[in-house]
């Protein structure tokens, strides 16, 4: 019986990767035209962010906590999880806002959605509504 729930775990495992890589490929189709827009969402952009069970404002309400006590990477963290949850909400302003406190909390860091927010977030509502309706 272990034996076939090894197999069985490593068909889920198998077909877990083959959708994230179908994911990806959808988001590359959707930003075929513009490289740098597919640049910029890539590293940031959750291919499901209903799985997660949290909003943008509580991730933020986390990050300031974490930001009060001086621990800047847990801040950090969680103002980039509110800024990929922003992306999904469609809302530009706080896109900006919670990575441009990202690269604030960690100078070394680079993020390429600050070049162009507006066209990141249209393409990426692009996304969230064809594939996760």
């Amino acid at each position: 019986m272990g034996l076939l729930d090894k197999l069985r775990r490593r068909k889920e495992k198998q077909k877990e990767s083959m959708k994230q890589e179908t994911a990806v490929s959808d988001l590359d189709r959707i930003c075929a035209d513009d490289k740098e827009c597919y640049e910029a969402l890539r590293g940031t952009m959750y291919l499901h962010p209903r799985k997660l069970g949290i909003s943008s404002a509580d991730a933020e309400k986390k990050a300031k906590v974490f930001e009060k006590q001086g621990d800047t990477l847990e801040a950090k963290v969680w103002y980039e999880t509110a800024g990929r949850l922003a992306i999904y909400e469609g809302d530009v302003a706080k896109v900006k806002k919670y990575f441009g406190k990202c690269a604030e909390l960690s100078p070394n860091s680079v993020y390429p959605i600050l070049r162009n927010p507006e066209k990141a977030v249209k393409k990426a509502q692009e996304y969230y509504q064809k594939y996760l309706t």
